[in-house]
C-alpha cells in the first residue's frame, strides 16, 4: 500500500457519543464548503454505511513479530517471479515509456505491482467510501481519514471512477497499486488518453501512476535499490542500520563484498549495511532508492522484498544466503518486555508498544556491544533471555524496578520503535 501520509490534526472531531449518521451529516458540509458537487455529496455520502469490520481490522494488533524469512518467503515466491517476468515482456513498450517519462525502470515497478496487488489479482473488495467514512467518524484517526474520504470524492467529481468501482482494502487503498485517495490525486495520470484516471482497469494508468509517484518520491535513474553482501569475519555489527550511512567506499575498506566475494565499486555514494534476520542470515548494503521505497511503504522488509523482487525479475538469482525460515517469532508480548527492560537497563527505547522498529534495534545493539555480544540489534532467545537476565539482576539489587540509568539520548523515529 503506499505510504500513509502524516496525520492531520484537521477534520472532524468524532467522539464515542455521536453516531455515524451525524458525523456523516458534518461531513457533506465540509464536502460542499471544499467545493465538491452536490450530485456526488448526495449520491456517495447519502448513501455510506459503516462498517464494523473496518474498525476491527483497524484495531487489530498481530500477535506475532514477523520474522524476515517468514516475510520474504511469502512474497518473493518463484511463482511470483515468473509471473513478474511475463509481465514484464508483455507490457514491454508501455514500461519503457515509463521509464522514458519517470525514470524508473521496468522492473521496479512491475516488482511494485507483484507486492501490491500480485499483479492486479486482488485490489480488495471493500467500498472505499464506506471504509473511509467508517474511520472518518471513528475517533481515533478522524482527521486523516476525513481528508482521505474528501480525496476519494474528489476522485468521483473528477469522472476518473464510479463510486460503486471505487472498490479498496479496508484503510481505503485503492486500484493495481494501492494508491490513497491523497496519492491518487497527487500522482495518477491518465496514460491511455481516455479522459479518466483509472487505477483499476487500466494498466497504462496503474504503471504511469506508480512511474510518476516514486519520481516524485526522489527516485534517482540508474542507481539501483542495493544489493546482497558478504561481511567480513570481524564485522561490526552496531553500524548495522539505515542510521548509519557511510560512503560505499568506507564499506569496501571494512572488507564488505558481494554476495560472492567480489569486490564493489569504491564510490562516494552514501549507503547502510543492514541485516534483518542478525548476523547469521542474509546481509545486504542500500541506497538512497531503498529509501525512496520505504517513502512507499514505511517497512523495511518491504523495501528488501521489493528491491529483490525486481532483481530476480529482471534475471537475478536467489539469495546466497537466504535466512532462517526456523527462526521463531517474537511475540510483541515478548517485545514489550524487551523494551521495559532496555529502558530499565539505560537504554531508550521509546514507547514499550510490543512493535520492533530502529530505536528498538539500536538500543539493542548497544546492549550486546556493551556485553561482548555480537551486537546485530536482533531479537533472537539469546539477546531476549541476557537482557531479561540483566533487568531481573538490576531490579534484585535494587529491591524492586530500577530507575532508568544515565544513557545518552537517541533520536527516535516517528513512524516506529
Amino acid at each position: 500500500m503506499a505510504p500513509v501520509p502524516a496525520l492531520s490534526d484537521s477534520g472532524i472531531e468524532a467522539d464515542d457519543s455521536r453516531t455515524f449518521a451525524a458525523c456523516v451529516e458534518e461531513l457533506k458540509v465540509r464536502a460542499r464548503q471544499e467545493g465538491i458537487s452536490d450530485g456526488v455529496v448526495d449520491d456517495v455520502l447519502g448513501s455510506v454505511a459503516r462498517v464494523e469490520r473496518v474498525i476491527e481490522l483497524d484495531r487489530k494488533q498481530p500477535e506475532f513479530t514477523r520474522t524476515f524469512a517468514d516475510y520474504y518467503n511469502r512474497r518473493v515466491t518463484a511463482e511470483r517471479v515468473a509471473r513478474g517476468r511475463a509481465l514484464l515482456a508483455e507490457h514491454g513498450a508501455l514500461l519503457e515509456r515509463v521509464l522514458r517519462e519517470y525514470g524508473v525502470p521496468p522492473h521496479y515497478l512491475v516488482a511494485f505491482w507483484g507486492l501490491e496487488t500480485n499483479f492486479g489479482s486482488y485490489f480488495g473488495r471493500m467500498p472505499v467510501p464506506d471504509s473511509l467514512a467508517t474511520l472518518a467518524c471513528d475517533p481515533r484517526r478522524s482527521g486523516f481519514f476525513s481528508d482521505e474520504l474528501l480525496a476519494a470524492l474528489r476522485i468521483v467529481d473528477a469522472g476518473d471512477i464510479e463510486a460503486e468501482r471505487m472498490l479498496g482494502s479496508w484503510a481505503g487503498a485503492m486500484g493495481h497499486m494501492q494508491f490513497l485517495p491523497s496519492v491518487f490525486l497527487r500522482y495518477a495520470v491518465d496514460a491511455d488518453d481516455d479522459g479518466r484516471r483509472d487505477l483499476w482497469g487500466s494498466i497504462p494508468d496503474a504503471l504511469s501512476s506508480a512511474g510518476n509517484f516514486l519520481n516524485g518520491l526522489g527516485w534517482r535513474t540508474g542507481l539501483r535499490w542495493g544489493r546482497e553482501v558478504r561481511l567480513p569475519p570481524d564485522f561490526d555489527f552496531s553500524l548495522a542500520g539505515r542510521q548509519t550511512k557511510k560512503p560505499l567506499s568506507f564499506w569496501v575498506d571494512a572488507g564488505v563484498t558481494n554476495a560472492y566475494g567480489g569486490r564493489l565499486p569504491p564510490l562516494d555514494e552514501p549507503a547502510s549495511v543492514l541485516v534483518p534476520a542478525g548476523h547469521d542470515g542474509p546481509a545486504f548494503i542500500v541506497y538512497d532508492n531503498f529509501d525512496v521505497i520505504m517513502r512507499w511503504n514505511r517497512s523495511e522488509y518491504y523495501a528488501l522484498a521489493v528491491g529483490r523482487m525486481a532483481d530476480r525479475i529482471a534475471g537475478g538469482g536467489l539469495l546466497v544466503q537466504a535466512p532462517d525460515a526456523a527462526q521463531p517469532p517474537v511475540t510483541r508480548e515478548q517485545m514489550r518486555v524487551l523494551q521495559e527492560d532496555l529502558h530499565a537497563l539505560g537504554y531508550d527505547t521509546g514507547e514499550a508498544d510490543g512493535i520492533f522498529g530502529p530505536v528498538t534495534r539500536t538500543a539493542l545493539s548497544r546492549f550486546q556491544k556493551a556485553r561482548g555480544m555480537i551486537a546485530d540489534g536482533h531479537p533472537d532467545s539469546e539477546a531476549l533471555a541476557a537482557v531479561r537476565d540483566a533487568a531481573a539482576g538490576l531490579q534484585g539489587r535494587s529491591g524492586g524496578r530500577a530507575a532508568p540509568q544515565a544513557q545518552p539520548s537517541i533520536e527516535r523515529d516517528s513512524a516506529s520503535n
